[in-house]
């Protein structure tokens, strides 16, 4: 194989390497950030990029306002500022496990204080 036939070939392999490994990845995790954000809606709790928890009274177009506080302070925020959803965890993550632990543990917690 000639010297340049080489060089093409590695310098190919390293632009696919780095598409698969980098740039596809972040494309698919801006996807899935985009679809949670238009699929808010009323009275889900959310926790902004700055740490912001609290849950939704009204959605707009470009916005969304959430109340903060058992005060009812309303803040209005755009959405690409929300981190995640609380209201939903994904399914693969907590979903199952975290629910087949709960009723163990307040069985075991009835049985001792009886």
């Amino acid at each position: 194989m000639p010297i340049d036939a080489y060089t093409l070939l590695m310098l190919v392999a390293m632009i696919a390497l780095v598409y698969f490994m980098m740039i596809r990845p972040e494309n698919k995790r801006k996807k899935e950030a985009e679809a949670m954000r238009n699929s808010l809606k009323k009275g889900d709790q959310i926790t902004t990029i700055g740490g912001i928890v609290g849950k939704i009274v009204m959605v707009g177009e470009e916005t969304i306002v959430i109340e903060t506080s058992d005060d009812r302070v309303r803040m209005e925020l755009k959405k690409w500022s929300i981190s995640s959803n609380d209201s939903n965890p994904p399914a693969g993550k907590k979903g199952k496990k975290a629910e087949e632990e709960k009723p163990a543990i307040e069985e075991g917690s009835d049985s001792e204080s009886k």
